[in-house]
């Protein structure tokens, strides 16, 4: 895989279930991290003293972080909405030439900054809810 531009990773958001996907706007960076905790099982007899993990035991989660500006009011007051609503959407993350990660998630966090000569931007974080997909890019 070559090289890729960092603004053609996406985050899409299903707000109504309809199954039809909007780009939040104004994102300038975008951050996913996927997680697996590991189940110890290690004993007196592992080989060594080695540690012994149970293979696909752990509990699987994804963090999304986004930070940009206020560009569009319709994506800028869904996300406000579903943070102070607590609601769970699907969501998309396309990350060119990989694929696309999809699946139910909720704002965890919602930040503003504002300097006196800058614009108001804004910090979020996404955490899943439930089972992710993966599908490969094409």
């Amino acid at each position: 895989m070559s090289a890729q531009k960092g603004k053609d990773l996406l985050l899409k958001l299903d707000e109504t279930g309809s199954g039809s996907f909007e780009t939040v706007a104004g994102l300038r960076s975008h951050t996913l991290a996927f997680n697996a905790e590991t189940v110890d099982v290690t004993h007196v007899e592992s080989a060594g003293a080695w540690r012994e993990l149970l293979q696909g035991a752990g509990v699987k989660s994804a963090s999304i972080r986004g930070a940009g500006i206020f560009k569009d009011a319709r994506s800028d007051a869904a996300a406000r909405r579903l943070f102070f609503d607590g609601k769970i959407c699907r969501w998309q993350v396309i990350i060119p030439d990989f694929g696309v990660v999809e699946g139910p998630l909720q704002i965890s966090s919602l930040e503003f900054t504002g300097q006196h000569n800058s614009e108001l931007a804004y910090e979020f974080a996404l955490e899943s809810a439930g089972a992710l997909s993966f599908q490969e890019a094409a």
